[in-house]
């Protein structure tokens, strides 16, 4: 029986930050998918995650980031590349909430960073969003992110579920990894209808 839905919040609740990366690089003139293959080098101790984990700042960062793009033959500054993460609120997916709310716990686990606990128009809507869960973790506020199972570990202790009775959504496969190892029913989150028509599957309900 699923007592709980927890949930990732970018490329979830917003837009894919991977829209604004392909849209930078074809801007700049980068090769496609350069971004996200930085990224994915070294993913667990490399500027990104170092970051997300807050052990580096901004500048920290717009430093690390432009060397290792650097060491890949292209010249990208980690600060432009902050800019790109705060995408769109996707209203389905924020009544999808509302109504999961009537019959399940809420959780939401994100890997952010520290630049998004500031104020703005849009961190203040996701900051919305954010209230609306029963519990939130936030990889920058506690120093561990996805794919590390002790995040997962958290909100269920948190929420005082156990793993299997838990369904999980993330845009990112490497983060649905540890949560489906555990037992929980993971959703891979290609768009909002898509993810809406899987949730309503796995908890046998409407939400749209």
């Amino acid at each position: 029986m699923i007592e709980a839905v927890i949930w990732d919040f970018g490329g979830v609740f917003t837009s894919s930050p991977f829209e604004a990366f392909m849209r930078f690089e074809r801007e700049e003139g980068l090769p496609p998918n350069i971004i996200r293959q930085i990224n994915a080098f070294n993913h667990l101790d490399n500027a990104w995650a170092k970051f997300e984990r807050a052990e580096i700042d901004a500048e920290g960062f717009d430093k690390a980031f432009g060397e290792e793009a650097l060491a890949r033959g292209h010249r990208i500054s980690g600060r432009e590349i902050i800019a790109l993460l705060r995408g769109e609120i996707r209203p389905e997916m924020v009544t999808a909430l509302r109504l999961v709310k009537r019959l399940h716990k809420t959780g939401c686990i994100t890997n952010n960073v520290a630049s998004m606990q500031a104020s703005g128009g849009a961190v203040n809507a996701a900051r919305a969003v954010m209230g609306l869960f029963d519990h939130v973790i936030e990889s920058s506020r506690v120093g561990i992110r996805k794919p590390d199972r002790r995040i997962y570990e958290m909100m269920c202790e948190a929420l005082e579920v156990a793993p299997r009775n838990c369904v999980y959504l993330d845009d990112i496969g490497v983060n649905l990894k540890p949560a489906r190892d555990m037992g929980m029913t993971t959703i891979k989150v290609e768009s909002g209808p898509q993810a809406l028509a899987d949730l309503e599957v796995a908890l046998s309900m409407t939400l749209t």
